[in-house]
């Protein structure tokens, strides 16, 4: 960092993502049976304190009234806060350590707890101004050095007079009072810092909002460690996102959008123009017109298991990866194929609703032990696998059929038609891809094909069936039922109509596309999918991508880490080394993959580049998206 740069920090809600007597007083008012009136007063003196609308120095003396802590309390509150730091802080530690020198904290909080914190990121003690607590001979905080100039009214204006700084002076906080630090006339810049709060009335006098640390750094071109800065990332969540996934992303440094329900084309060509991730379930569709107004684009995440919805030849051709979640779900869905197969079986939801009108009938007829029957499973995937395994346990003989080889689990038989398949099981349960060539695989041909009396499910896609042939073989008795998860057409949130030809049909179940929907799945996608994406922002590893070719990385060393996505043709490797060669840059480990449209390069080089040898690589013909991570 230049030397004519001085950063001026502030600690509470700031450095860390959190006010520190607040969380001092959870520890010091553990037990007292008023703790939560007191805590909610400790936060409301504290909020107004920072907007400036309360004098600073009784906002202090009211809170440590109330507080009653001790000097073995703090100790817990440092453990507390230094799980605490602010993301941005913690992801730039190294860029902390190396400029100590003019970085300072300054702040209305307690040096007792600040110093321990700072220190593990390099900064100096002697660059630490702040309040001191006074204790008495038993260690119980009485008071605070009413001597400091921090602990009255305007104090860090004050403090930074007395320094005496040279250079640019930029300061970093989220209160007024650190406005209070360019309205005296003391700093060239106040960055309000809105990763933890956001105070309008602070963030109104601003030179510039600042989301995070890294945006600062980027804006004055001091980002050394990333080549973008994490803050100026914009996600767009679709279709009820699970909350841990928004908030992975939140807290990775992004900018996340959620919607509640899926997009029309239109609307999502409008809404995608500015956004880096997009994240989207089953209902949205991604097609090449949106795709031709995604100018920001760089992954797609699949938050379920099916990618149909998506252009992928279109993503890979803008250097695109799409990711999803094959494992996540997959025993939910099982267990679903499962439990319906049991009620088709026994017509226990034609007896439910029976039940429901008034009608008692008890009777045997059409009712039969799933032991012994024949399931037949299409597509034996990692669905069809192990609802293989669980049927078998169960006592149904199992049979399927794959386009693909594949190993046969437990005593499960391959049969090599689908044609022979239908014509064998009692069973059939679908879970197969949403590739075009599965549209109405299931057609009226296939459906007579089936034995007379047997039951279909559908927890694959509602396209694979044909509609109109399924009604008509319930109505006239040939199959004796089914259960339909996925349909044709859906709507797009729950306030929209479902209709279907299936309706009211006997023994017919429909559910409104929920085979994955059980807390635990959710959870698992909305953990899986965001850690794939910022793994490969963060590392280029496109491992589990299911349109780029998949690399699996090391961890990268004391290097930069180049990416290169260009179009599958002869030649390009050896121009991408030509350049690198040519202004004199070694390369310490490279990675090239290909599939049959595109090629993914990754070079990691141990000085630093220039940016005539950046554009150079970008000129290359034939490139598509050219990356910088380090």
């Amino acid at each position: 960092m230049p030397q004519t740069k001085k950063f001026i920090i502030d600690f509470d809600s700031t450095f860390t993502q959190v006010e520190a007597l607040d969380i001092l007083g959870e520890i010091s008012l553990a037990g007292d049976p008023n703790s939560n009136d007191k805590l909610q007063a400790i936060k409301d003196i504290t909020d107004r304190g920072m907007e400036g609308s309360v004098n600073f120095r009784e906002s202090l003396e009211q809170r440590l009234d109330i507080l009653k802590a001790n000097r073995q309390q703090i100790g817990d509150l440092i453990s507390a806060l230094k799980k605490k730091v602010s993301k941005s802080f913690e992801r730039n530690r190294e860029f902390l350590q190396e400029n100590a020198e003019d970085i300072f904290i300054i702040s209305n909080g307690f040096k007792d707890f600040i110093i321990p914190i700072v220190a593990d990121y390099g900064i100096n003690k002697g660059n630490v101004f702040a309040n001191e607590f006074v204790y008495d001979e038993n260690g119980q905080i009485v008071d605070f050095n009413r001597d400091n100039p921090l602990s009255k009214n305007n104090g860090k204006a004050e403090t930074i007079k007395n320094l005496n700084l040279s250079g640019d002076i930029y300061v970093i906080g989220d209160g007024y009072t650190d406005y209070e630090i360019k309205a005296s006339g003391l700093a060239n810049k106040f960055y309000a810092f809105t990763e933890n709060v956001h105070r309008p009335k602070v963030t109104s006098k601003a030179d510039h909002v600042a989301p995070s640390f890294d945006e600062i750094l980027y804006i004055n071109k001091l980002n050394t460690k990333f080549s973008y800065p994490k803050s100026r990332i914009k996600v767009l969540l679709l279709e009820n996102v699970h909350p841990i996934g928004v908030e992975l992303l939140r807290e990775e440094g992004y900018q996340v959008e959620v919607v509640s329900s899926a997009l029309s084309e239109d609307e999502l060509c409008e809404k995608i123009k500015n956004v880096s991730i997009l994240g989207i379930r089953s209902k949205t569709n991604v097609t090449k017109r949106v795709l031709e107004n995604a100018n920001r684009l760089i992954s797609i995440g699949a938050f379920c298991i099916g990618t149909n919805q998506i252009d992928l030849e279109t993503c890979q051709e803008k250097g695109i990866a799409v990711f999803n979640a094959p494992f996540s779900n997959t025993r939910s869905v099982v267990e679903m194929a499962i439990a319906e197969i049991i009620f088709l079986m026994r017509n226990f939801f034609d007896k439910s609703v029976s039940m429901h009108q008034g009608k008692w009938d008890k009777s045997a007829t059409g009712s039969f032990e799933i032991r012994g029957k024949k399931l037949g499973i299409v597509g034996y995937g990692n669905i069809g696998a192990q609802l293989s395994v669980l049927a078998e346990n169960m006592g149904l003989n199992v049979f399927y059929y794959d386009i693909v080889e594949k190993l046969a689990l437990g005593n499960a038989t391959k049969i090599d038609s689908l044609e022979e398949l239908l014509q064998t099981c009692d069973i059939i349960s679908l879970h197969v891809d949403g590739r075009k060539e599965n549209k109405c695989l299931i057609d009226a041909e296939k459906i007579k094909m089936m034995k007379k009396g047997a039951v279909l499910v559908n927890l694959s896609r509602g396209h694979v069936v044909e509609i109109p042939a399924l009604k008509e073989a319930l109505e006239s008795g040939h199959l004796a039922g089914c259960a339909v998860d996925v349909f044709p057409e859906e709507p797009k949130n729950n306030s929209e109509p479902f209709v279907s030809e299936l309706i009211g049909l006997p023994n017919t179940i429909l559910t409104p596309h929920i085979g994955g929907s059980t807390l635990e799945a959710q959870e698992n996608i909305a953990r899986f999918v965001p850690g794939k994406i910022m793994e490969y922002i963060n590392t280029g590893n496109t491992f589990n991508s299911v349109n780029f070719p998949n690399i699996q990385l090391p961890f990268l060393q004391n290097a930069h880490r180049l990416i290169h996505v260009h179009q599958n043709e002869p030649g390009v490797l050896a121009k991408i080394n030509r350049i690198l060669a040519d202004y004199e840059i070694n390369i310490v480990g490279q990675y090239l993959k290909t599939n049959e449209k595109i090629g993914y390069v990754i070079t990691d080089i141990d000085k630093a580049y220039t940016e005539e040898a950046i554009q150079a690589l970008k000129a290359i013909p034939g490139t598509i998206r050219f990356r910088i991570l380090y």
